[in-house]
C-alpha cells in the first residue's frame, strides 16, 4: 500500500516534511524511542507502513533502506527514570523534540502521529493514525521501532531472566512472572506503571 497523504501538502513553500512517531509508550521497561524522517519527496516504496503492521524481519530491510534514501533523521530517547518523572506523555513529547533537533536539513513542516507539539515557527500538523496514512510518518515509525527493540535485545543480554528479546518490556505473562520474582530493575523498570507499582507493594508487604 503506498501511503500519499502528505503529497498534497508539498508546495513551493513546502519541500521538506518530517515525519515524527515513537516506539515504547506502552512497554514496563525500558526508554521511548522518537524518530523523525526527512524523506525525498520522490521516495516511493509501498512496502514502508505502519511498523506494528510488519514482521520485525520486514521492518529491518525496511530500516536499512529508509536511512539509505532519507535526506535526514534524527532519534530521541528518553529513560524510564525521567518517564516515571513527567509521565509518559510529556517523555513521548520530549523525545520527539529531540529526534526533530537532530535533524540536519531545513523542514518546512512536521507530521506527528497524532502527537500535538508546540514551540515552532513551521506548521505542525498531528495526524490521527498517521503511521497509517503518511510515509514519513510510517518510516519514523519503523526507525523507531527497530532501535528500540536492539535497544531491549541488549538488555536481554544483561537480564535473560525477564525475556526481554521476546517481550521489548511489554507485560506479557513470562515479564510479570518474572518482576513478581525477581522484582523490577532500578533504571529499567517504569516505577509508576501499575504491574511495577503492584510488585513493589506486594515485596514491601513481604518484609
Amino acid at each position: 500500500m503506498l501511503l500519499t497523504f502528505e503529497d498534497e501538502y508539498y508546495s513551493a513553500e513546502i519541500s521538506n516534511i518530517a515525519g515524527v512517531d515513537e516506539a515504547g509508550r506502552g512497554p514496563l521497561a525500558g526508554p521511548v524511542v522518537a524518530c523523525a524522517v526527512v524523506l525525498p519527496r520522490a521516495y516511493l516504496n509501498n512496502e514502508v507502513n505502519d511498523s506494528k503492521q510488519l514482521s520485525d524481519k520486514k521492518r529491518r530491510i525496511l530500516f536499512q533502506d529508509i536511512i539509505a534514501h532519507c535526506l535526514s533523521y534524527g532519534i530521541g530517547i528518553v529513560s524510564p527514570e525521567t518517564i516515571d518523572e513527567v509521565n509518559i506523555y510529556q517523555a513521548t513529547k520530549l523525545a520527539m523534540k529531540i529526534a526533530i533537533g537532530q535533524l540536519d536539513v531545513p523542514v518546512d513542516c512536521i507530521m506527528t502521529d497524532a502527537m500535538p507539539l508546540d514551540g515552532y515557527d513551521i506548521p505542525v500538523y498531528d495526524i490521527i493514525k498517521g503511521d497509517a496514512k503518511v510515509r514519513a510518518i510510517a518510516a519514523a515509525s519503523i526507525v523507531a521501532k527497530v532501535i528500540r527493540d536492539d535497544i531491549m535485545l541488549d538488555f536481554d543480554k544483561r537480564y535473560p531472566e525477564y525475556h526481554f528479546k521476546n517481550n521489548k518490556g511489554y507485560p506479557t505473562k513470562a515479564h510479570l512472572e518474572a518482576l513478581r520474582h525477581h522484582g523490577p530493575i532500578k533504571g529499567l523498570h517504569r516505577y509508576t506503571y501499575g504491574p511495577v507499582a503492584r510488585c513493589l507493594i506486594e515485596k514491601i508487604s513481604l518484609l
